[in-house]
């Protein structure tokens, strides 16, 4: 069998990067290069009903082997990478015996990833550390997930006395830009719940996430020469920056709050006098908040509509996920057997949340319960971006134990 040190570093050197400017799906074809390559180890290694549809998703399915009709269960991750930072050319950096001390990215020795900073380093001297150069993302977000899947899959196979169900396994492309399961097929996967293999660390078990709307704030302004401005201009650039300056510093905002606290981010700003508008994003984990930050963004808009009445502002509002905890409820097993797989594997179960969203947010929604559990993520979306052996083979010890706690429910 592959270690899944070694297929992690094969996996991340196909550059997937997605494309949040596309309108294709996927939204780049490279991201198809690791789907074709999965369907056919999927195949090599014996895996049943093995399929990659035409929008690069790749499913297939771990039989049971138990004389009972046990339940299905998923596993889900993604192949493609952020935009944020370049996916191409990936030069995975093996660090093994690590010493302990922060450790200098040979591509660029102005990054640095500090142990002050990452304080999981301190567990892993003695392991195998994986980083960038310092020049791209790693791609540990999430190919640690999809590494994962498929060497727990082979080792189940290799293992035939280790009792299971019937186990899903979903690759899905686009997840970096909010599209991971627009194409994936629930009903066909005939499931009663799924894990997303996509966090951090190792241990963790991710059951709830923001609720998520979207906001757009538009003004229509009024261009003329600026010589000849007065008294017929209407600058949206300014009006759209009164706006943005009249949010909330002190509450709501990224940069002051954590834990359960939400916020509204404006992350994007372009236009000119007669057009400029912003995006923001809200986010709360009581749902119902979201309806209160959308009711501030529109309080704005309208005193500056009394402000200004000859431009045009407006407020639209788009939902995106909603906190994965909600529809967990609808399978009350999916959070204890992850729990008692964690333990089986050694390791203390932490019940966490995220302060974003997954997979796993749309999914729920959609009628799949699906937490969201540790692959040895840190850094993700950056040059200082890392992941270890050792929490990689703790994902794949997770999930045989996992397959083995479900294959005792009819």
């Amino acid at each position: 069998m592959e270690p899944v040190l070694d297929r992690f570093l094969r996996y991340v050197k196909i550059d997937t990067q997605s494309d949040e400017e596309s309108s294709s799906y996927p939204s780049t074809a490279k991201q198809l290069d690791l789907c074709r390559m999965l369907a056919d180890e999927c195949r090599k290694i014996g895996l049943a009903d093995v399929e990659m549809t035409e929008f690069g998703i790749v499913t297939a399915t771990i039989p049971s082997n138990v004389d009972h009709d046990a339940p299905a269960i998923v596993w889900l991750a993604h192949v493609d990478t952020s935009p944020e930072f370049s996916g191409t050319n990936v030069k995975p950096v093996l660090h093994e015996n690590y010493d302990g001390s922060d450790i200098v990215l040979p591509g660029d020795t102005s990054r640095i990833i500090r142990v002050d900073e990452n304080t999981a380093l301190r567990s892993l001297i003695g392991g195998a550390v994986v980083t960038t150069d310092g020049t791209t993302l790693l791609g540990a977000d999430d190919k640690a997930g999809v590494a994962a899947i498929m060497a727990a899959a082979e080792f189940l196979l290799a293992h035939p006395e280790i009792p299971r169900g019937p186990v899903r396994l979903c690759f899905t492309c686009d997840e970096e830009i909010g599209l991971g399961v627009a194409k994936v097929d629930i009903p066909k996967l005939n499931a009663v719940c799924g894990y997303t293999l996509d966090g951090e660390g190792r241990g963790r078990i991710d059951c709830e996430t923001f609720s998520a709307d979207g906001a757009v704030v538009t003004v229509d302004g009024i261009n003329t020469h600026p010589s000849e401005g007065k008294g017929a201009m209407v600058n949206s650039i300014r009006i759209l920056s009164q706006f943005l300056a009249a949010l909330p510093t002190d509450r709501l905002a990224p940069e002051v709050t954590d834990g359960r606290d939400g916020f509204i981010h404006p992350y994007g700003v372009e236009g000119g006098v007669a057009r400029a508008s912003a995006k923001l994003i809200l986010r709360d984990f009581d749902t119902t908040k979201l309806a209160d930050q959308a009711a501030l963004l529109e309080s704005i808009a309208e005193s500056l509509r009394a402000e200004h009445p000859r431009a045009r502002i407006t407020v639209e509002i788009r939902k995106q996920y909603r906190n994965l905890g909600d529809g967990l409820r609808d399978e009350p097993r999916a959070i204890p057997k992850a729990e008692e797989a964690m333990r089986k594997a050694g390791l203390e179960p932490e019940l966490a949340i995220i302060r974003g969203g997954t997979d796993g947010s749309l999914l729920t929604e959609q009628g799949l319960p699906t937490p969201n559990i540790s692959t040895g993520e840190h850094n993700p979306h950056s040059p200082l971006e890392w992941t270890s052996r050792e929490e990689l083979q703790s994902a794949v010890d997770v999930l045989v134990a996992l397959a083995e706690c479900w294959s005792v429910e009819k």
